[in-house]
C-alpha cells in the first residue's frame, strides 16, 4: 500500500525533463531560452555565441585603419611555372571594390636586391600570404623558404596564411601546413572568390581588434 500511495503522489516531470523526453530543444525558441537563463545561476547559464557584425569597407579604408600599417594586403607565394595563373589572381584581387594591394615578386621586387631580402620583406610587409601549392611550388626551394618565413612570422596563423592547392594530391600537402585548412582550386572563379573572402575576413578582424584596443 505504501508504494501505491507514493506512486499516486509522485511529482510531475519538470519542463526540462519533458522537453528532453519529447526530443525538443529547450533553446529552440528565444523566449524559453531567456526564461531559463534568468532562473539559472551565473555559473550554469548557457549563452548562444553571437558573431560580431562585420567591419564596413569604409572603416577598413579609413586613413587610421590598421590596414595601412603594412604596405600590402596580401603576398602571393608561387613558383615561376604558375605565373600566368597568379597574374590572373592578382588582377582579380586588385580589381575588386576593396582594391587589394598585392605583392607580386616579379613585378614588385626591387631590382638588384637579394632574393632572400625581398622574400622576407614581402612576408613582413603583408597582412596575408597566399601559398599557391602546385607541383612547381613543391619543387622550388625559394617557395618553401618563403612559406617557412610566413609560418615563423605568424605561427598561430589566424587566417593570415592561406594555402591553395592545385594539381597536388592530399598526401603531398606540405607537412608544415597540415594544421591549416586549405582551398582546393577546382573551379578557378570559385577559388578566387574564396581567397578574396578570406583576406577580407582577416582585414575585418584586424580592424575590429585594433578598434577594441583603442577604446
Amino acid at each position: 500500500a505504501g508504494w501505491f500511495r507514493r506512486l499516486l503522489h509522485k511529482p510531475k516531470p519538470s519542463l526540462v525533463e519533458s522537453s528532453l523526453n519529447t526530443g525538443h530543444s529547450a533553446s529552440s525558441s528565444p523566449s524559453s531560452s531567456s526564461a531559463k537563463s534568468s532562473d539559472s545561476s551565473p555559473g550554469m547559464t548557457l549563452t548562444r555565441s553571437v558573431r560580431p557584425s562585420p567591419i564596413s569597407m569604409s572603416d577598413i579604408n579609413a586613413s587610421g585603419s590598421a590596414r595601412w600599417a603594412k604596405s600590402y594586403d596580401v603576398c602571393i607565394c608561387h613558383s615561376e611555372a604558375d605565373l600566368e595563373l597568379v597574374e590572373e589572381l592578382v588582377s582579380y584581387l586588385e580589381g575588386q571594390p576593396e582594391s587589394f594591394r598585392c605583392f607580386l615578386q616579379l613585378r614588385d621586387a626591387t631590382p638588384g636586391s637579394a632574393v632572400v631580402t625581398e622574400l622576407c620583406d614581402a612576408v613582413q610587409n603583408s597582412h596575408c600570404w597566399v601559398m599557391l601549392i602546385t607541383p612547381g611550388f613543391l619543387r622550388d626551394p625559394w617557395c618553401k623558404y618563403q612559406m617557412h618565413q610566413a609560418l615563423a612570422e605568424a605561427p598561430m596563423a589566424n587566417g593570415r596564411t592561406i594555402p591553395v592547392l592545385k594539381d597536388v594530391d592530399r598526401k603531398d600537402y606540405p607537412r608544415e601546413l597540415r594544421n591549416l585548412y586549405y582551398i582546393y582550386m577546382a573551379l578557378k572563379e570559385n577559388s578566387f572568390k574564396q581567397i578574396r573572402d578570406t583576406i577580407m575576413r582577416y582585414l575585418q578582424e584586424l580592424c575590429r581588434s585594433s578598434s577594441s584596443r583603442m577604446e
